[in-house]
């Protein structure tokens, strides 16, 4: 047999080895390159993350600071409860997801395994309230009202409620003092969101996942001052988590507290007479829809003059913020939110718009003034006026002949307002404006702060409109493709005014002029925009930025920060046209549409000053507006489907100063019942401790009054009172001479001197 040489591995095989090793030479070198770069590079940075895992926090929350009133008594405070909560993340990690826990939990709480599981869910897109809108990684609160025994039945059964505790926690108690709410200006609160916890992260205030924040209201406002700084502690722990050692500590810092301008008495009287109102409107009829006023809604402010502070606001409906503390319930949710419940959570004093009628005439007075209109006229107040073949008519077709302007505001005449606008629009080109129209009338409301935000210090405040030609062409621009699809000529009412939108929605008409003089048409205005305005008269001219909060106090008490009121312009008038319409205003409360309502009233020594409104709304009812102001105080009320101005708000609006001054039923001046017959202008005396002194505030100051009857002393007026801008008894010769002489004695006998001119 002949034997075969070896020759040895194929170059394919010797091929393979080579890059086998190369192979393994590469992941090594890789393998040690990372290595190196953990250890050695970055090993000091992962030690201290590993380190990390051996140190566990607990948070410490701070003690929310308190919101007072003027006087130190508290609107909103802290109480110790019993909190029972439940740690989501322990009961993720059981096999049902905690429901038999919770179950169990729930027979303890005397509640249904239902309403404790809802507490639990987490709030997205899809999952409706109730449901928790915080943290997942936070304790949730279950209930803060349990009690002794149920927290002692759970912390005693610890291994049969894992993931639940029971403790007591300072939570947030919204104290209604007096029965004064307060709800929409205070605001509630409500758990940190991890999407603010990302957002705050590199801010000098940071969240914390125990934290709640303030949601609307001064509680959303002054939020950062509130909250304070929770304190955590850190604690090394082993593996088993026992503790080893304290790592360091940072103590909490309790929120400071916040003064506000708010008397909780004139609060809770102007809640109540808000309420009362609504209530008699209620009761009347209205031969418009041959139905009952269904006063669906209303808002009031009361206002220093001179500062532009806010002493009460009250909002209706209203609704109980401590429904928000510890976790809102299915049924107080469906309550705030659903279709029935007309949105209480709308401040409507800053959140609510709507046509304001003839208060609104003070702004076209002023308006034609400077255009250069005289004040005394003559101007022909006619029963109707009209624009081609359009009919615009006066209150029931009154006609009070040539007047002046002073007269016209005293009487609400609604014909000379129409006749001024109308001449303005024609001087101003008509259908076909000149390149750059004065726009006199639209030009003063903007002076005047309409049509954008007063700079209230409350969250959410909306501004209002102006429908000068820039919102005419804003408006059609958005709105063209709609109307010239949904318009008809010869349609429903709806239907033609779509169409004639269409066409011409851009232009300003004589029409749009004539309305807006008047407070009608497409003007809106907020009842603080107009208590604004109406403290301007008062004070002398100067436009504030409304404020609530007043000062700032440390919780020692040592550092106090004063909210100083901040003017943000002047009315648009001279010193004369101003104590023209001031003089005017007052002739409204003495002789004119809101004389039967001040009946009895001391004008002598509280000079009054009115201005009646009742805005026609398509579809609705009239809005009833009542707007005041004496040298101290501006108040105005608004009532939505309520009627009448002196008819539905007159009354409530006459009580509330009653309760400011001690006003009695004759018209006598009580001191000693007098609530606040001048702002308050001391801050509450804070101890030494950090803690305010505060006066104690009765049961129910509304019920401590002795109500006078709305009509007490008033003339009976000529025509119906339900009637828009009742004129009343126009006054004798003899009275009118009268009214003169007193004014002129109030005044020193300087006539035409006005007497808060700055």
């Amino acid at each position: 047999m002949t034997n075969i040489p070896e020759t040895g591995r194929s170059p394919r095989v010797q091929i393979r080895l080579v890059v086998i090793q190369v192979l393994v030479v590469s992941l090594l070198g890789t393998l040690g390159g990372r290595l190196w770069y953990l250890q050695i590079r970055e090993g000091d940075q992962y030690a201290k993350e590993a380190s990390g895992n051996h140190v566990q926090q607990v948070v410490q929350p701070a003690v929310r600071g308190s919101i007072l009133d003027a006087r130190g008594v508290a609107l909103a405070d802290n109480e110790t409860r019993l909190v029972v909560s439940a740690s989501r993340t322990e009961l993720l990690k059981m096999r049902d997801d905690g429901k038999a826990v919770l179950t169990k939990l729930a027979g303890v709480l005397g509640m249904s395994a239902k309403e404790v599981g809802e507490k639990v869910r987490l709030c997205d897109a899809k999952t409706p309230q109730p449901c928790w809108n915080g943290s997942p990684y936070q304790p949730i609160p279950i209930t803060d009202e349990a009690t002794p025994k149920q927290a002692l039945q759970i912390r005693e059964r610890a291994e049969d409620f894992p993931g639940i505790t029971a403790e007591p926690q300072a939570v947030r108690r919204y104290a209604a003092p007096g029965k004064a709410n307060t709800a929409q200006v205070l605001g509630y609160l409500s758990p940190v969101t991890d999407e603010e916890i990302q957002k705050a992260q590199d801010t000098d205030s940071p969240y914390l996942r125990s934290d709640m924040v303030g949601r609307s209201g001064l509680e959303r406002q002054y939020d950062k001052q509130l909250r304070g700084k929770a304190g955590v502690t850190r604690y090394e722990v082993d593996k088993l988590g026992r503790v080893l050692g304290q790592a360091e500590a940072d103590p909490a810092e309790p929120g400071a507290n916040l003064v506000t301008s708010i008397d909780a008495r004139v609060q809770r009287i102007a809640e109540y007479e808000l309420n009362e109102a609504m209530k008699e409107a209620r009761k009347q009829h209205d031969r418009n829809t041959n139905r009952t006023y269904e006063a669906d809604s209303g808002a009031v402010v009361v206002m220093e003059a001179k500062t532009g502070r806010v002493v009460a606001m009250a909002s209706n409906p209203t609704y109980d913020p401590n429904a928000w503390v510890g976790g809102i319930s299915a049924k107080d949710y469906a309550a705030l939110t659903g279709k029935e419940s007309n949105y209480p959570l709308l401040n409507r004093a800053i959140q609510g718009q709507s046509a304001p009628g003839s208060i609104f005439k003070v702004i076209p007075t002023a308006a034609a003034i400077n255009a250069g209109y005289s004040f005394e006229g003559p101007y022909n107040c006619s029963s109707s006026y009209s624009i081609g073949s359009q009919v615009f008519k006066n209150f029931e077709s009154q006609n009070h002949g040539p007047i002046s302007l002073g007269r016209a505001l005293e009487v609400s005449c609604d014909t000379v307002f129409y006749a001024l606008s109308h001449e303005e629009w024609k001087r101003d080109g008509g259908n076909k404006p000149k390149k750059n129209p004065d726009d006199w009338f639209y030009k003063t409301s903007h002076q005047f702060g309409l049509g954008e935000e007063t700079g209230i210090d409350l969250p959410n405040e909306v501004t209002g409109r102006v429908p000068d030609r820039q919102w005419k062409l804003d408006y059609w621009k958005a709105n063209k493709d709609v109307w010239c699809k949904t318009g008809k000529k010869d349609g429903s009412y709806a239907e033609r005014i779509a169409y004639e939108n269409c066409l011409e929605g851009n232009r300003l008409r004589a029409g749009d002029s004539v309305n807006y003089s008047i407070g009608q048409g497409d003007t809106l205005v907020t009842p603080i925009q107009m208590a604004t305005v109406y403290a301007a008269i008062a004070n002398g001219g100067t436009l504030y930025d409304p404020t609530v909060g007043k000062a700032v106090i440390s919780p020692d008490g040592r550092t106090v920060t004063e909210i100083e009121p901040k003017p943000h312009g002047k009315l648009p008038m001279t010193k004369q046209t101003l104590s023209q319409i001031d003089e005017a205003l007052e002739g409204v409360a003495t002789r004119g549409t809101a004389a039967w309502r001040f009946g009895g009233w001391p004008q002598d020594e509280i000079p009054m000053h009115a201005k009646t409104g009742t805005a026609e709304v398509y579809g609705k009812q009239t809005t009833s507006w009542f707007a005041t102001y004496t040298e101290d105080y501006s108040i105005v009320m608004t009532i939505s489907q309520g009627g009448t101005g002196s008819g539905a708000s007159g009354p409530a609006v006459r009580n509330i100063y009653n309760a400011l001054y001690g006003v009695s039923e004759d018209g006598e001046i009580d001191n000693k019942k007098a609530l606040l017959p001048t702002p308050q202008k001391t801050l509450p005396k804070v101890r030494t401790d950090g803690t305010i002194k505060a006066p104690k505030v009765s049961k129910d100051p509304a019920k401590d009054r002795v109500e006078p009857s709305p009509d007490a002393g008033a003339t009976t007026p000529q025509d119906d009172p339900a009637d828009p801008q009742q004129p009343g008894t126009v006054p004798s010769p003899e009275n009118t001479n009268r009214d003169t002489r007193r004014r002129e004695r109030r005044r020193g006998g300087r006539s035409g001197t006005r007497r808060t001119a700055s």
